[in-house]
């Protein structure tokens, strides 16, 4: 049998760890975190349930990501961030994808508890993610945010049954923080890739954003979370147009 090592990276995750490794119990033969000089108890809870921790110096999503598969022991890697936890059903399709010997790259859908709900609709379901691979095969890709995970051609693939639960926001002010920090991120990605933000840009594209979201994707069905995701999804567009001008313009001789 195919034994498995879950990586995961980490920065001030003392609310979320202890749930993610926890959920993995059963099923892997060793929790690698790799930790970005957290300032809370992280690595304390992380090495309290077993995880190996590693301390590095933040890098970049995709750098620290790689780095963290090369120190798995195993030749198969399952991927986790520190606020995801596998669901009883995922676990039992894990295990018994493992029984039966693992072939290829394994995905499943990701569910997300937003504020409290659990959301279907609005873009945020199934949102498939490919994370149980063999690490030789796989790596991640891209400098700025949203890493992606690029496999060796012809790698197959398995969808597994059951969901992959993933707690991204606590709380309306959460979300708020992290659109500033990546909408900066993101801008600084388009500058670089040569990408320019005029008026429609910055002003019509939150409008089509909340209604591609909203109505379109049947975000209402979700309630409440589903409003409040649509417009700050709006406002996540506004603000990285907003800020990709802003560069733009500051770059313009005087």
């Amino acid at each position: 049998m195919e034994l498995i090592s879950a990586v995961i990276i980490t920065r001030n995750e003392a609310r979320n760890i202890g749930r993610c490794i926890t959920s993995l119990q059963g099923l892997v033969d060793e929790v690698v975190v790799v930790d970005s000089e957290s300032t809370d108890e992280t690595r304390s809870i992380a090495e309290g349930l077993g995880a190996r921790v590693i301390v590095r110096a933040w890098t970049d999503y995709s750098d620290q990501k790689n780095f963290a598969n090369a120190q798995a022991r195993n030749d198969y890697v399952l991927s986790m961030d520190a606020d995801e936890a596998l669901s009883p059903e995922l676990m039992d399709s894990l295990k018994h994808a493992q029984r039966a010997g693992l072939v290829g790259a394994y995905r499943f859908n990701r569910l997300t508890n937003y504020c409290g709900a659990w959301v279907r609709h609005g873009g945020w379901y199934p949102d498939v993610k490919v994370r149980l691979f063999p690490k030789a095969a796989a790596r991640w890709e891209g400098e700025h945010v949203h890493e992606e995970l690029k496999l060796r051609s012809g790698l197959p693939i398995t969808h597994l049954k059951g969901d992959l639960l993933h707690w991204s926001y606590h709380s309306l002010d959460d979300h708020r923080e992290r659109i500033e920090r990546y909408s900066t991120l993101h801008a600084r990605k388009m500058m670089a890739d040569g990408r320019t933000a005029g008026p429609v840009k910055r002003w019509l594209s939150p409008v089509a954003k909340f209604v591609q979201g909203y109505l379109m994707q049947g975000g209402f069905l979700d309630g409440a979370a589903g409003f409040h995701i649509a417009r700050l999804s709006a406002r996540a567009v506004h603000l990285k147009y907003a800020k990709l001008h802003a560069l733009r313009h500051a770059q313009q001789p005087s």
